[in-house]
């Protein structure tokens, strides 16, 4: 049986490049209302999700949208756990609406990477998700805390790779203010998806190899250029032999 891969994009995020970048992903992680989407943008992205027939998952922030929740914050982990609750329960209220069922949540931004490194907020991230509804998939940083405390709360997770961020020796993706931390060049990155698809492997930003699971692959939708690369990497996967998942898991 050939190799396949969830390909999920960060969408609603009033970037521009949805509606061409549905066609070529097979998850998309819509924001609902912390570090950016209203109702017109959450609706909208549910509507391009059931046409194209892409799997849907909220995909909650920091409440910072002045930083597009890129800023990390130290808040007490009941006010994260109110906020992530409040963003699930937007999204899923018009997700009902408009006939999408939500299959999963992947915290955003600087919530998603201190939930990598910091095993208290993701079990906070995880007991919140779980309480909401125990069927949606956890998805995080592969083989950080959040996956680890997604399983410990019952729920099934995804551990994520990226095609278009370089990572540390530790399995932590470079900081997006250090130099190379974001791959602009289409073949680079393209060729980092595949060897993370085939061989479970990355060369980190030191020029190490890093071993890494990888249950879905996430292309970002803010570039310039995401549409170009969404359906570049589509192809480029589907040209070396390896299927994009689109099957509701």
């Amino acid at each position: 049986m050939p190799p396949s891969i969830d390909l999920n994009c960060d969408l609603g995020e009033g970037c521009g490049h949805d509606l061409a970048i549905m066609p070529w992903i097979s998850s998309a992680n819509i924001a609902c209302g912390g570090h950016a989407g209203d109702e017109a943008s959450m609706r909208e992205t549910l509507r391009l999700c059931r046409r194209f027939g892409v799997k849907a998952g909220a995909h909650p922030g920091h409440a910072d949208p002045g930083h597009f929740g890129r800023r990390e914050l130290d808040l007490p982990h009941a006010e994260v756990a109110q906020t992530i609750d409040a963003q699930l329960q937007r999204l899923a209220a018009i997700a009902v609406e408009e006939a999408v069922t939500l299959i999963h949540v992947k915290p955003h931004g600087a919530l998603y990477n201190q939930a990598a490194r910091d095993r208290g907020l993701a079990e906070t991230i995880a007991r919140a998700v779980a309480r909401f509804d125990a069927r949606l998939i956890l998805v995080g940083l592969a083989g950080s805390e959040l996956p680890r405390a997604g399983e410990r709360a019952g729920l099934q997770v995804a551990h994520e790779a990226f095609a278009d961020r370089r990572y540390l020796g530790n399995g932590q993706l470079a900081a997006r203010g250090t130099e190379g931390a974001v791959i602009t060049d289409l073949a680079a990155a393209v060729q980092q998806a595949i060897s993370i698809v085939q061989h479970g492997m990355v060369t980190t930003l030191e020029g190490e190899a890093l071993t890494l699971r990888a249950d879905t692959l996430c292309l970002h939708g803010d570039g310039t250029h995401a549409s170009e690369f969404a359906r570049a990497l589509h192809d480029a996967l589907i040209a070396a032999g390896i299927a994009i998942a689109r099957e509701p898991r």
